[in-house]
């Protein structure tokens, strides 16, 4: 019992100086973070990292592109890890982006992309044409309140109250923001036409933070007594409207035939 209570005793010692040799090798220094990037597509490497016998590195996405065959020896790769860089990439962090808005949380490097559209603090695009203004979606909400009210006067609504919207296919304006005034928060609906119907797309200016909540939402279209309907559990968040269509999984396709100039009026719930 004796011998067993000192090879503990020995063990947590030899734990106790790993983790103050740590601590004490924990200090800032200079990185080419070009190294920490994948040499094929030059995009931060993430883990799993591969190596071929040469040592040469590729990205898990890369592998396959490459047949696995290793660009610089033409070697095998993808099958080796390389557990060294992935140690070394695990063991650094950075700062968040958003640090200068007030954000402290440290980021796994080559992360920082995801985070943003997570952090509270990530700066929100005015959607309003022609206006360059950033800021939190929540002041966001106050300047488009103040600064375009005039072209937007009757554009607010609360969550859970259905709303109508009337836009004409055949303009330029396919985009209307709705502005939900208990939770301070800018909605966008979007309406982009095609040769056999339309696409609609509805997004909340927000980063994809959990202080900003979830929320779904309904459409209807009715034309000629026929009504197409659809749900969705969950509204998508973005930080900046785009004019161009956005990727098949974040529109509804309402598949109907109209003329050119043709005004559509869907609902929202």
């Amino acid at each position: 019992m004796e011998g067993s209570s000192s090879g503990v005793k020995g063990s947590s010692n030899i734990n106790l100086q790993k983790k103050q040799r740590t601590e004490d090798k924990t200090r800032p220094a200079m990185l080419d973070f070009d190294v920490l990037d994948c040499p094929v597509c030059f995009e931060p490497l993430t883990i799993p990292i591969f190596q071929c016998d040469n040592g040469h590195l590729a990205c898990s996405s890369c592998c396959p592109k490459l047949s696995n065959k290793c660009p610089t020896c033409t070697l095998h790769v993808g099958n080796k890890r390389c557990r060294a860089m992935e140690s070394v990439l695990e063991s650094i962090f950075i700062p968040c982006p958003n640090a200068n808005f007030g954000c402290t949380k440290s980021i796994s490097y080559g992360k920082e992309s995801t985070h943003e559209k997570e952090c509270i603090f990530s700066q929100c695009y005015c959607p309003a044409l022609n206006c360059n203004y950033t800021s939190s979606y929540k002041d966001l909400y106050t300047h488009y309140r103040t600064t375009h009210m005039e072209v937007d006067q009757l554009n607010k609504y609360i969550c859970d109250i259905p709303f109508s919207v009337r836009m004409n296919i055949g303009s330029d304006k396919n985009i209307i923001i709705r502005k939900e005034y208990t939770k301070r928060l800018l909605f966008a609906v979007q309406c982009f036409r095609e040769p056999c119907g339309v696409y609609v797309t509805v997004s909340c200016i927000a980063p994809s933070a959990p202080e900003v909540g979830q929320f779904s939402y309904h459409l209807s279209y009715t034309v000629d007594g026929h009504t197409i309907t659809y749900e969705s559990p969950e509204v998508k968040r973005i930080l900046k409207v785009s004019s161009q269509r956005p990727q098949e999984s974040t529109l509804v396709k309402l598949l109907f035939i109209t003329n050119e100039g043709r005004v559509i009026e869907f609902g929202v719930a």
